[in-house]
């Protein structure tokens, strides 16, 4: 065996954390990065929050695993916190987002077969889409570089582009069964769905008898100071996909849906052995106890347009390396003018976490507890980063 006894599937940088507290990163060798990464929007309170810790150690010290052939309090409680805050009325618990969305897409198909209209299986989706990694869920988001070399892709989903709602609409057959959705596209680039366009998306599913699904495993969970994305258009899904920012840093997701939605989803049909174990459902909860306080949200909402409006600075003074600002709340993306990868390795040398997305975006999906001092410090410092990639811009301005 030669190298590593890891398969090699990721491009990890050369950086090995030790600890984390709040929004910092810290290696062995006390050196200390601002986490703007957040584990890629996981991480939604930071590393080490006092309230998870005791939250995942007191239950650590109870009851881990029963399997879901028991009664589990904490799922019962959650679930019934989700749907008090949701158009939702029932929930399935998950380990991740990918089995979100496949319970989605189950959750779809099964809807149509109880239905009498077993032929309604497919799904609509749109290009940039990201869903997951599972055969289903790169089906589902049908980007040639997640499908290559995993033999014929799954059956059952047509892709149109970027919120092009025509094409959506002259993609409907007598064999759909439902249109999938980001609010609010992460690893696509931080591309926003217009309100307008998620209403004619609502009008079209009502009007074909389709289920309307939204992703929200990047987007949920307070990132864009809301707590949920679709809260902004006022569009509510029938089936919702969360995950990411629900654990906090536990690996867990879930499926949201409306009774006429989950109406197939009946016992034997769907499981899990892991899904909605005590330690996630202790930690799920504990982040709802903070997100849900009040004003939390407000905050976030706060603290976003402040550094969105100083990262709007930074890219008119150095537009040869960043074109735009895009995104909302705690969810915002550098799109770059050059490689996107070189200006995270720019950022990465003044020890700024960020996140290379699609469309040549750098995300910037921080803890939501960040606060107004650090963020004026990761400004100074993408500002120094973008900067030394922009010599004869800054030469310039000065």
């Amino acid at each position: 065996m030669s190298g590593s006894a890891l398969y090699e599937t990721f491009a990890r940088a050369p950086l090995s954390f030790e600890r984390g507290e709040g929004v910092w990163l810290i290696e062995e060798n006390g050196e200390r990065y601002l986490d703007l990464a957040g584990g890629i929007a996981v991480n939604s309170l930071g590393h080490s929050h006092p309230h998870l810790v005791a939250a995942l150690t007191e239950q650590a010290g109870k009851l881990w695993h029963i399997s879901n052939l028991y009664e589990i309090p904490g799922q019962r409680r959650l679930a019934e916190r989700l749907v008090e805050h949701t158009f939702a009325d029932k929930v399935f618990f998950t380990n991740s987002g990918a089995e979100a969305l496949e319970c989605a897409i189950k959750t779809a198909r099964r809807y149509h077969y109880v239905n009498g209209h077993p032929e309604r299986y497919r799904t609509i989706t749109f290009e940039g889409a990201f869903h997951g990694r599972t055969l289903a869920t790169i089906a589902a988001g049908g980007q040639h570089k997640y499908l290559e070399g995993f033999g014929p892709k799954v059956e059952g989903f047509d892709q149109v582009p970027f919120d092009d709602i025509d094409a959506a609409a002259k993609a409907i057959t007598p064999e759909t069964a439902a249109i999938l959705v980001e609010p609010m596209q992460g690893e696509g680039g931080i591309r926003s769905f217009p309100t307008q366009s998620l209403k004619r998306l609502r009008e079209l599913c009502d009007k074909n008898d389709l289920l309307l699904m939204f992703d929200e495993v990047q987007c949920g969970i307070g990132r864009t100071g809301k707590l949920f994305a679709y809260e902004w258009s006022g569009v509510a899904p029938d089936v919702m996909a969360i995950a990411k920012g629900i654990g906090g840093g536990f690996p867990m997701g879930a499926c949201l849906a409306t009774d006429e939605a989950a109406s197939g989803m009946t016992a034997g049909v769907h499981g899990t052995t892991f899904g909605g174990n005590p330690l996630a459902m202790a930690v799920g909860n504990a982040v709802l106890d903070v997100v849900l306080a009040d004003g939390f949200l407000d905050e976030v909402k706060r603290k976003g347009l402040f550094f969105k409006q100083g990262l709007a600075a930074i890219a008119d003074e150095f537009p040869t390396v960043v074109d735009d600002i895009r995104g909302m709340g705690l969810m915002l993306g550098l799109k770059c003018a050059m490689p996107n990868g070189k200006v995270n390795a720019a950022l990465r040398d003044q020890k700024v976490l960020g996140v290379p997305a699609g469309d040549n975006v750098v995300r910037l999906l921080p803890p939501l507890v960040i606060s107004e001092d650090e963020i004026r410090i990761g400004l100074d410092r993408i500002r120094e980063g973008v900067k030394s990639l922009a010599p004869a811009t800054a030469a310039a301005a000065k």
